[in-house]
């Protein structure tokens, strides 16, 4: 016998606070966007460790310079947000250097020996 899709409780108790404090607020909804965007991943290159985050369009508000095009990254362009994992002067030297840069700029950089 197949399930039913109905709610167990109707909507009038849910809302009225009847039931028990559980349930009083209806949840908001996830914002895919946010949760996709806002985590930051750690990467290995021969010029050292970085942190890098991306910055989805919708929450590209600024216009920064790209270091690896010396191009303009306009609002409303995804792109990455990258900083220092093994900067000299610790992680939060690093985060204050951080950089934004388009994302084949990135994923096609020279890495420069010193």
């Amino acid at each position: 016998m197949p399930r039913s899709n109905r709610p167990r409780r109707n909507a009038s108790s849910t809302r009225s606070g009847n039931a028990g404090g559980k349930w009083t607020e209806p949840t908001p909804e996830l914002d895919l966007e946010r949760a996709r965007g806002g985590i930051a991943r750690r990467e290995s290159a021969p010029d050292g460790d970085w942190i890098v985050r991306t910055m989805t369009a919708k929450k590209a508000e600024k216009q920064y310079i790209c270091p690896g095009c010396s191009t303009a990254i306009v609002p409303g362009i995804a792109h990455l947000v990258v900083w220092s994992d093994s900067h000299l002067f610790g992680q939060a030297a690093g985060l204050a250097e951080r950089r934004h840069w388009h994302t084949n700029c990135w994923t096609g950089r020279t890495y420069r020996y010193r």
